[in-house]
């Protein structure tokens, strides 16, 4: 019989880490399609219960998101304009039972190339905090999210909170998916654009991420450069043909490389008109 344990603490939870291997669960929206057909042989640590892990918190310092924050949390959380494509990538991710069980954590360590989170994620300059025995540490979503499927998680480690950083009321973001369907469907590319205005609708900062057109969901830096200081009505005169440089798409049954190269750049094009206020 599989060995199941759900602890209530982070300090119980980081002592069974630290004593064995374990198959983290959460939501289950990851882990138990993965084993259909077949056994879960490895311990199960159920975090549904830990103290702590669930809910959005604001400080002066951003925002803090627990691990086991569902979708639907997201969603339904009162939140300033600057998480709207957090809250549109939610409504992505799957149907509503799996928005209801998914958790923010659970979409970030599975690590998939086409997790909806992770571009709005990165644009909003995410960190990941994670908990061991030996303490807390923090890494950029960045430098997390090692590949598809590869996290820079130790065994011994928890994902404990999302820490996204405070920004003014001025900001924005918007998020846009393409996929073979409308609903239910695995992204062939999507865009997140996130902005923050001064008092004359000018860019002070910016955050543009592409996911589906890499092994990982990636920012492009010169893009963001270009539209500092720039009018946020006219945000899609600074895209240039060649932004989408840094991805490297593969063809697959859902579209080809070219494809997805191009549709990224109509993507970006009516993201950035939209974030405009």
């Amino acid at each position: 019989m599989t060995r199941f344990e759900r602890p209530r603490s982070m300090a119980e939870a980081a002592s069974l880490l630290a004593a064995g291997d374990w198959a983290l669960l959460a939501g289950g929206t990851d882990l138990y399609p993965a084993h259909v057909g077949r056994p879960v042989t490895r311990p199960l640590l159920d975090l549904s219960r830990v103290d702590g892990l669930r809910g959005i918190r604001e400080s002066d310092a951003g925002w803090a998101i627990g691990a086991t924050t569902t979708w639907t949390d997201v969603i339904r959380a009162d939140l300033p304009p600057l998480f709207d494509a957090l809250k549109s990538a939610a409504r992505e991710v799957g149907g509503v039972q799996i928005q209801n069980a998914g958790t923010i954590a659970g979409n970030v360590c599975n690590a998939s190339p086409a997790a909806d989170g992770m571009p709005v994620l990165l644009a909003l300059g995410t960190e990941v905090e994670l908990h061991s025995l030996l303490g807390p540490r923090r890494l950029p979503l960045a430098e997390f999210v090692l590949g598809s499927r590869r996290t820079a998680r130790r065994d011994d480690e928890l994902v404990t909170a999302l820490h996204i950083p405070s920004r003014s009321a001025r900001s924005r973001s918007v998020f846009s998916k393409l996929g073979g369907r409308r609903y239910l469907v695995i992204s062939i590319a999507m865009v997140a654009v996130v902005v923050d205005l001064d008092e004359g609708d000018r860019v002070v900062s910016a955050g543009v991420a592409v996911g589906s057109c890499s092994a990982v969901a990636k920012r492009l830096p010169s893009l963001e450069a270009r539209l500092l200081g720039c009018d946020a009505a006219r945000l899609a005169d600074c895209l240039e043909p060649a932004d989408p440089a840094p991805l490297t798409p593969i063809d697959d049954v859902r579209g080809s490389a070219e494809f997805r190269r191009d549709a990224t750049l109509t993507l970006l094009r009516r993201a950035l008109a939209a974030v405009a206020p």
